[in-house]
């Protein structure tokens, strides 16, 4: 019994025995640790292809060229005094959200300067708003047969009816609107059927691209004197007012 235990007592202490473990531990914790250093790795190449991808998505920035926008002719939509000192050229979406939002500060611009400005509508219909761009070719029929009182009429009517985002007025509401304000439905929804006006809506989007103008709304200012600037977005009243007696001075 003692001879066993003597024997079991030395094998427990062999060298050969002791380094065979070690050697073992050592392997286990080197290969532990070129795993975690590997998944790091593609982790982070993994992250990173994310944000290149997310980068590559991201449209240009564009540069804003003022002086590119279309000349304002009788053809525009103009509201208030067309001799006025500042002119406010609004690229709008119907269905934008943030449009809604900017169309009672315009309305109050052209309260509080009266006739030392006026305001252009021009249409910028965004693709991913379902509606809006025939939304656009309604106003366009509206002011075909009613004049151009009864384009912002139409105008406000939607701006005030709907909850944007796409669809927040429905389609099949742009005829009643049209009979509401006194035009004939049955020529009103023939015109509106016939596209007649995609060509100029999409004319109108082109402009806006080309003076710099990539989100709605966006309004140029233009001062009689040539110089122009840019409300970008929905801004409230008191900012777009600085801007614009900048250019009044």
């Amino acid at each position: 019994m003692s001879e066993q235990l003597t024997k079991s007592k030395q094998m427990s202490f062999n060298p050969v025995v002791i380094l065979l473990i070690v050697a073992a531990f050592a392997i286990g914790f080197l290969y532990n640790k070129v795993d975690t250093l590997e998944k790091g790795i593609a982790s982070e190449n993994t992250n990173n292809a994310k944000v290149a991808g997310a980068q590559a998505q991201q449209p240009p920035e564009l540069k804003a060229n003022l002086d590119a926008m279309p000349k304002i002719t009788d053809k525009d939509h103009i509201r208030g005094n067309k001799d006025a000192d500042v002119v406010l050229v609004n690229y709008s979406d119907f269905e934008c959200p943030f449009c809604k939002r900017f169309h009672p500060t315009m309305l109050q611009i052209m309260k509080e300067y009266g006739n030392k400005v006026a305001w252009v509508y021009r249409h910028f219909p965004l693709s991913f708003h379902a509606n809006a761009q025939k939304e656009a070719e309604a106003s366009e029929c509206a002011a075909e047969l009613g004049g151009n009182d009864v384009f912002w009429k139409y105008t406000d009517a939607i701006y005030e009816k709907t909850t944007s985002n796409g669809t927040g007025f429905a389609l099949d509401a742009l005829v009643p609107l049209a009979k509401e304000l006194g035009l004939n439905e049955s020529k009103f929804k023939q015109c509106l059927d016939s596209g007649k006006y995609a060509k100029h809506i999409q004319e109108d989007m082109a402009g806006g691209s080309a003076a710099g103008v990539s989100g709605t709304p966006g309004t140029i200012i233009v001062a009689k004197n040539g110089k122009r600037d840019l409300i970008n977005g929905a801004l409230p009243f008191e900012q777009a007012k600085e801007q614009i007696d900048v250019l009044l001075k």
